[in-house]
């Protein structure tokens, strides 16, 4: 199985410039909790990603005001990336090295064409393939980040 098979194709999403709370509305009206972050207005070369937890943790927590923010201000960059015809192993492989959730996916060109989540292998890849996967990437960092 490739990555193609299994990635949400054509996820939505916002530059460095989008405002949190537009990015907050994404995330509810297309039920995800993650929008890749393109370097410009039309492109869709990636250079980050933002989830609810990057503003829960980088903006709340931090006591920041999350309505005079934008993505850049939280996102987490750079990405990890995947070709769009590796397997679902490699795909595993990459989250697991990088203890991330999330692998956006990109063609030939470098440009986002898709988003693969931990969710989304477990519903479309192995069973014990996302059991194994869940396990890896939610094991605790070496060194737990500070709180502000």
């Amino acid at each position: 199985m490739k990555a193609r098979q299994i990635m949400t194709s054509n996820p939505e999403c916002c530059t460095p410039e989008t405002g949190l709370r537009e990015v907050a509305l994404m995330f509810i009206e297309h039920d995800c909790g993650a929008v890749p972050v393109m370097d410009g207005e039309g492109s869709r070369r990636p250079v980050g990603i933002i989830t609810d937890r990057d503003i829960a943790c980088r903006a709340i927590a931090a006591g920041k005001n999350a309505l005079e923010l934008k993505a850049e201000d939280c996102m987490s960059s750079p990405c990890v990336t995947v070709s769009a015809e590796v397997s679902l192993d490699d795909c595993c492989e990459a989250m697991e090295k990088h203890k991330v959730r999330r692998l956006l996916v990109v063609d030939e060109a470098g440009e986002c064409c898709g988003i693969i989540s931990q969710g989304d292998i477990a519903v479309r890849g192995k069973e014990k393939k996302a059991a194994q996967l869940v396990k890896e990437v939610s094991q605790p960092a070496s060194t737990p980040a500070a709180a502000p």
